[in-house]
């Protein structure tokens, strides 16, 4: 399909997870570092290494150190952390930092009918608590017909919950003292250090420090709350405050997602990146591709490649007049594709060739989301 066939409005569409929050200050907001957030990070970028390339030497490592049974049970877990990852795999609760034993524990405590909700969540990839908490025959069907792997595992869970539980948290630290537990101190590190300067943020502006994660907006009023708006797939709003908080749990393997989970009657949790990287939103995306749509601006793309060219000689080049081509330079400009700079009166153009290349894995990155 050429950039001319893809209908970008049928596709892109504006859709948010939004954030209400009664008060600006801190009490409902908490950085906590999750070893079991983590360590599904990291069993995600095993069962997915082409979207993580940051995660490649410990993927690598991981493929040369443990037994093949091991890695086919990964594999057959592997849709409980893919990109729409199970609730109870990210902190439960607010609280002092704990270890994954204690966070294992947590979810084994988790009530029965709570954990197949999320499980099916999870398997489904919906926030559909209507889901919950019994998994019936059509929920088993629409299982099957994502894929045959799922069905099986909501089949297993339906024959015995308890026993589903158990086999998964026995997996868990069963890999993790495989191929986790060495890697840890080094991750924790990196956590902790993104974890004090997002504490000393938040000290600083309050929950407006919300705004400064990927994909954010933020917006108030006298009479209404604050507002944080993330640019996402599926629309949904959630109510932050003392009885519900929200936690923001940095993460070095689970790079470029950036999860949002709203569960209710469980904090919501933010999972973001913590080597602060740009991600890219999705409006930003939408801009590129409407630009490119065009095949005059395809055109105008090519012209500015390789070299820096100035609007009149773009117009003598393309059989246009300046006007012309200076609107479309400027929807080039507003999608960020293009790097200007002047010399003397004239205006030169170039292709950010960087921002076309990426157009693909940020598009992917946004789908990923």
């Amino acid at each position: 399909m050429t950039l001319k066939q893809i209908d970008v409005n049928a596709v892109m569409f504006r859709v948010a997870v939004t954030l209400l929050l009664d008060s600006p200050g801190t009490g409902s907001i908490a950085v906590q570092r999750s070893p079991l957030a983590e360590l599904c990070a990291c069993l995600h970028a095993l069962d997915e290494p082409g979207h993580h390339p940051g995660s490649a030497s410990w993927v690598a490592r991981a493929h040369a150190g443990l037994d093949s049974e091991l890695l086919a049970t990964a594999a057959a877990w592997a849709p409980l952390w893919g990109a729409f990852r199970a609730r109870y795999l990210l902190p439960l609760s607010a609280g002092p930092a704990r270890t994954l034993a204690a966070e294992l524990r947590e979810v084994a405590a988790l009530p029965i009918g709570d954990f197949v909700a999320m499980t099916v969540q999870a398997l489904i990839g919906k926030n559909d608590t209507e889901l919950a908490p019994r998994l019936s025959g059509e929920v088993l069907q629409r299982l099957r017909l994502i894929s045959t792997s799922r069905m099986e595992i909501g089949a297993r869970l339906r024959a015995d919950p308890e026993a589903f539980r158990g086999e998964l948290l026995g997996f868990l630290a069963d890999f993790a003292a495989a191929a986790f537990d060495a890697e840890w101190p080094s991750l924790r590190a990196a956590l902790d250090r993104d974890r004090a300067e997002r504490v000393r943020d938040l000290r600083r502006r309050g929950a407006l420090v919300l705004a400064d994660l990927p994909t954010a907006s933020a917006s108030s009023g006298a009479r209404r709350p604050l507002r944080i708006v993330f640019d996402k797939l599926y629309n949904a709003t959630a109510r932050v405050d003392e009885g519900r908080p929200c936690l923001l749990v940095p993460t070095v393997h689970g790079r470029p997602h950036f999860v949002i989970k709203h569960y209710p009657g469980y904090p919501v949790v933010i999972q973001y990146s913590a080597d602060g990287a740009a991600v890219p939103t999705l409006e930003t995306a939408r801009r590129r591709l409407a630009a490119l749509q065009d095949p005059t601006r395809l055109r105008l793309a090519y012209a500015i490649l390789r070299n820096p060219v100035a609007t009149s000689e773009l117009a003598i080049q393309l059989g246009m007049t300046a006007p012309q081509v200076s609107r479309h330079l400027r929807r080039l400009r507003e999608a960020q594709l293009v790097h200007t700079h002047r010399r003397g009166s004239v205006v030169y153009y170039q292709l950010d060739a960087g921002a076309v290349e990426r157009l693909g894995p940020d598009l992917l990155s946004v789908l990923y989301r």
